[in-house]
Parts: C-alpha cells; structure tokens; sequence
C-alpha cells in the first residue's frame, strides 16, 4: 500500500498563499509563521517534483500545472473539513440520516420549504424521503422504516399532532357531461359517471376515503395521474385544491355544482415512529415542519 507524499496541510497552506496574496498574508490567515508556511509549500514542490508557483514581480502566482493541481486540492480539502464538521455532529448526537416518509397530498411548496430550512440547519444529515398514500404511512411507521411520517391518521400505539387541513374540491373538465346537466348534482348523476381515484400505497390494511359511489371507477397510483386524466375529460374525482389552482385558472377544471359534497376535507398529522428515542435532527425537521404549517393554517 502507497501513502501519498504530499499532506493536505502543504496543499492548504499553498490554497493560502495564493488567495491570501503573499506568504506574511497567509501565515496570518493559517495562524502560523511565514517561514512555516513557505517551509509547507517548497517542501509540496520537492515531493511532487513539478513547480507549482513561479515569481511575478514580488508576488508568488501559480504556474499553468499549479492552477490544475490546486484545483483538484481543493476539492480535497473541502471534502476533509466536512468529514470533520461532520464528525463532530456525530460526536454531538446528530443522526447521519433521517427517514421521512409523507403522504402525497401534503403541499409540496411547503415540504421543499421544509427541506430547504432543515438542510441550513442540519447540513450533515441526511434525508431519505418517500411518499406515500393513506395507510402508506401506517405501514412505514410499523415497519420501522421511517424516523417521522406526515400521515392522513394516527395508526394505534402512535402519537401524533395535527400539521395541517388539505381541501378536497369535486371537479371535472368543462366540457364533461356533468357540466353540461345546468343543475346541482346529486349522488345519483354521479354514479353514472366514471370516477377517478388514487390508491391508497398501504399493503397491510388499505382503505377507503371520501365518496365512492360511481359504478365505474378507475384507480391510480398518484394525484397527479389522476389530475392529468380528468384534465383530458376522462372522468370527475375530488382532487386537493392546492394541487389543481392552476388548473382551475386557466380554466382546465370546473368545479362540480353539487348540491352538497363539493368541498371535502381530510387533516393530515405528524407522527414520530419513537418521540422518546428520536435524535435532534429528527426533532428539528418535525419543528420546522410545525412552525410552517402553523403559518400555512
């Protein structure tokens, strides 16, 4: 086995005196002496064999091979100092990695907000995220899969908060039959058409939600299969409005003129597979989740 014959620390003091602008400059930055720190950097050019700087005036400036390797040496030594900074989040409890599982009607604004604010915070964990669909949270938490769920029920022998309400409208394309009735619908129009509706993810017990009266009725795997195909006028669903508002504007969905029903309701909560046990990264997603969801509310 081959040791390399450099060390970061020649690679990092030459880093120094090249953005620092002199040798005196870079000792101050490294907190060292300037013989120290031109001792790092001949001693770097003796074991490569190769010249990394050349004299330009009374300034050290890389040579055309110093600026390539350089380069590649920073790369180095970012990827040290954050094996480093991530050691020292492992020494202080911080989790490598957090399991999140949420379900798919759950504003994905607000989850990249969510994601985005964690990633500040918790710059060294990592986050393993799945969607999933009713009792797809259930099965997630069980199985001990997931850290943290963002679920449409809290499974028995789990603890949960409400996060947020996720609205359901009833709609279908404008040209749809439904439409063109000129009168509240009731139950029994209804059952006459083709309804889409998304299936829950969950394998150990799946179920039901909302009305499931039609005769006819498609099933998918996702809200955004079954946006696309009642946008193309090939049945009616209850869809979640934060997820058709373009839609609706541009005037690619109607609501249903129902007359009772139209708007449907489901609350989504945040369940923690272990609150007692869970580490401070868990804990700091789970906040920052609240604290959106609260000013969403």
């Amino acid at each position: 086995m081959k040791f390399p014959r450099t060390t970061l620390e020649q690679w990092r003091a030459l880093q120094a005196v090249i953005e620092a602008g002199g040798f005196a400059q870079a000792g101050a930055r490294l907190h060292r002496s300037q013989s120290a720190i031109s001792y790092s950097v001949d001693q770097l050019q003796r074991r490569l064999h190769f010249p990394l700087l050349r004299q330009e005036g009374r300034r050290a400036a890389l040579t055309a091979g110093g600026q390539s390797l350089l380069r590649e040496a920073v790369f180095l030594i970012d990827g040290l100092l954050a094996l480093e900074n991530r050691a020292h989040a492992l020494q202080q409890g911080w989790e490598t990695e957090v399991r999140l599982a949420v379900d798919s009607v759950f504003p994905t604004a607000l989850l990249l907000r969510a994601l985005g604010d964690f990633a500040e915070r918790c710059p060294h964990t990592r986050i393993e995220l799945r969607e999933v669909i009713l009792s797809g949270a259930d099965d997630a938490l069980r199985s001990g899969n997931v850290d943290l769920t963002i679920a449409a029920a809290v499974p028995p022998g789990f603890l949960g908060d409400r996060l947020l309400d996720v609205e359901f409208a009833a709609v279908a394309h404008p040209a749809h039959p439904l439409h063109r009735l000129g009168r509240p619908l009731t139950g029994v129009d209804l059952a006459r058409e083709l309804q889409i509706v998304v299936r829950d993810s969950g394998t150990r017990s799946p179920r039901d939600e909302g009305w499931l009266g039609a005769s006819r009725r498609w099933t998918v795997s996702s809200p955004e299969t079954a946006i696309a195909m009642v946008m193309n006028g090939l049945g009616f669903a209850w869809l979640p409005r934060h997820l058709i508002e373009t839609a609706r504007a541009e005037g690619a969905l109607n609501p249903l003129p129902l007359a009772a029903g139209q708007i449907g309701q489901a609350t989504l909560y945040l369940v923690f597979a272990d609150s007692a046990h869970a580490g401070p990264a868990t804990h700091a997603i789970a906040d920052i989740l609240k604290t959106l969801a609260t000013g969403k509310r």
